[in-house]
C-alpha cells in the first residue's frame, strides 16, 4: 500500500486513470472546437461543449516551470525528497502538473524536453510522470 496520497478516479477522470494503468497517455479533445485539454473534465475549457473524446497523446512535453522540493509536505513524500514538481506543456498544447523523475533534480531546466513514463504506485493506481527525453 502506498504511503502517499493517491488520486480517486471519478466519472470524468476514470478513462484517464485506466489508460495510465495501461501505460497509455491520453488527453481529452473537443469534437466541436478541436482543442485538447488537461485536466480531464466534463466540458471543454475553450468552448464549453460537452462533446469530448479521449485521444492518445504523444507523451512529449517541455518543462514550463518547476520547483525542486527539499521538504516533504506530507509524511509519505519524506523518502522521495528532493523531488521535482513541474508544470509541463504537452506537445498537444495543454499544461499539466507532474513530477520530473529519473534525473538529478538540479539538472532540470525550463525548456527541457521530457517524455512520459509511469510509476505503478499500487496495483490499482499508476501515475504518469515525465523524464528527460
Amino acid at each position: 500500500m502506498s504511503q502517499i496520497p493517491l488520486p480517486t478516479p471519478y466519472q470524468d477522470t476514470a478513462e484517464y486513470w485506466q489508460a495510465a494503468k495501461d501505460h497509455r497517455f491520453v488527453v481529452q479533445k473537443c469534437r466541436d472546437c478541436g482543442e485538447h485539454q488537461f485536466y480531464p473534465r466534463g466540458v471543454c475549457s475553450h468552448c464549453l461543449s460537452s462533446d469530448l473524446e479521449w485521444r492518445e497523446a504523444s507523451g512529449k512535453a517541455t518543462v514550463y516551470s518547476y520547483s525542486v522540493n527539499y521538504r516533504a509536505g506530507h509524511p509519505g513524500f519524506a523518502a522521495k525528497t528532493p523531488f521535482v514538481l513541474a508544470l509541463v506543456e504537452l506537445a498537444e498544447g495543454p499544461r499539466m502538473m507532474t513530477n520530473i523523475v529519473n534525473c538529478d533534480p538540479e539538472s532540470v531546466r525550463i525548456g527541457m524536453a521530457v517524455t512520459v513514463c509511469y510509476d505503478d504506485v499500487t496495483d490499482e493506481v499508476t501515475l504518469p510522470m515525465f523524464q528527460p527525453a
